[in-house]
């Protein structure tokens, strides 16, 4: 019952502080990590498919294998010094793998710029949280970006970091988090990491097959308890979840398009070069600035939702094995 605690208290902390900056966050050392790796193995091995593809398999095993001995061993060790110790320890490891206030408050400041007519400001806010081109994007764009990311992120975010915390503790969901860094880093289809990402890019869409699935049932559900179309939700989502080149993506995506009504996703532009993409959703009215405050309501019900279902289900469990 530890863990649900500290489980509890991580949830309850990122409602309150979400990510504090003079904070050191786990994520940051990821990210030094891989790109330290990543310029350790192209050194060594030939620079060809092979030995990329080599080094993008070595890559993905020793960033997870390597997060889980360091927070698992951590985890252990300060158990083992006082209980207290290691319930402080998951419970702050729990609240840095959530990400649930930092989404809304970021995607909040797209939405005040776009109320004060400030576009320029509002690109800029909005490149904060999307990794496309956003210099030429009209308002109606810059809605669209920060409501597929709110969307999408809630499921990497929030419901596949508390899935695998419920399973397996902090450790397990910092594991998420280092493969979840490690694809946002690596694993682009481009000249770089084309071959290099390979890896990394399948191991992120096999361990969030599930959790992206489910949260997109969890939006679906928030859809009903926030007003919003969950009928046509559950009809968006189930026609065009697969609209992506990515099996996970569009999950949240369409479930989000459904309940707002607006059609999201198509052309995009990443470093210059323009993507075809699909459409997710019907156009029934153009997107406007407070569908970003409708997406963020909807992230923060589908986040108590995970919440109360995923410690419900769990003390079941632990109850039954009694």
């Amino acid at each position: 019952m530890l863990l649900t605690g500290a489980i509890l208290c991580g949830f309850a902390l990122d409602l309150l502080l979400a990510d504090p900056a003079w904070m050191p966050h786990p994520v940051i050392y990821m990210g030094k990590a891989i790109s330290g790796l990543e310029r350790w193995l192209r050194a060594r091995l030939p620079a060809a498919p092979r030995g990329e593809r080599l080094g993008g398999i070595l890559l993905a095993i020793a960033l997870p294998a390597g997060t889980l001995a360091i927070s698992g061993g951590a985890c252990r060790l300060a158990a083992r010094l006082h209980p207290a110790l290691g319930f402080a320890v998951q419970t702050v490891w729990c609240w840095q793998a959530l990400a649930l206030r930092g989404l809304a408050l970021e995607s909040r400041r797209v939405y005040s710029e776009l109320a004060k007519n400030d576009l320029p400001a509002a690109r800029r806010a909005v490149s904060r949280i999307v990794g496309r081109d956003t210099q030429t994007l009209t308002a109606e764009g810059v809605t669209k970006a920060a409501v597929e990311t709110v969307a999408e992120n809630f499921s990497d975010g929030t419901a596949a970091p508390l899935l695998y915390m419920l399973l397996g503790g902090a450790p397990l969901a910092l594991v998420y988090k280092s493969i979840n860094t490690m694809d946002s880093m690596v694993g682009y289809q481009n000249e770089r990491f084309l071959h290099f990402g390979r890896a990394a890019a399948k191991l992120d869409d096999a361990v969030n097959l599930l959790p992206s699935r489910l949260a997109a049932l969890l939006w679906i559900g928030a859809a009903f308890l926030t007003g919003n179309s969950g009928k046509n939700a559950w009809r968006i989502w189930r026609r065009d979840r697969r609209n992506h080149p990515s099996p996970n993506s569009a999950q949240t995506e369409s479930a989000c398009a459904g309940a707002l009504g607006v059609q999201l996703a198509g052309p995009m532009s990443y470093f210059g070069t323009v993507h075809q993409k699909p459409t997710i959703g019907d156009p029934l009215r153009p997107a406007e600035p407070e569908d970003i405050l409708r997406a963020n309501r909807m992230l923060y019900v589908s986040g108590v939702l995970a919440l109360v279902l995923g410690i419900g289900l769990r003390t079941a469990v632990c109850l039954w094995m009694q």
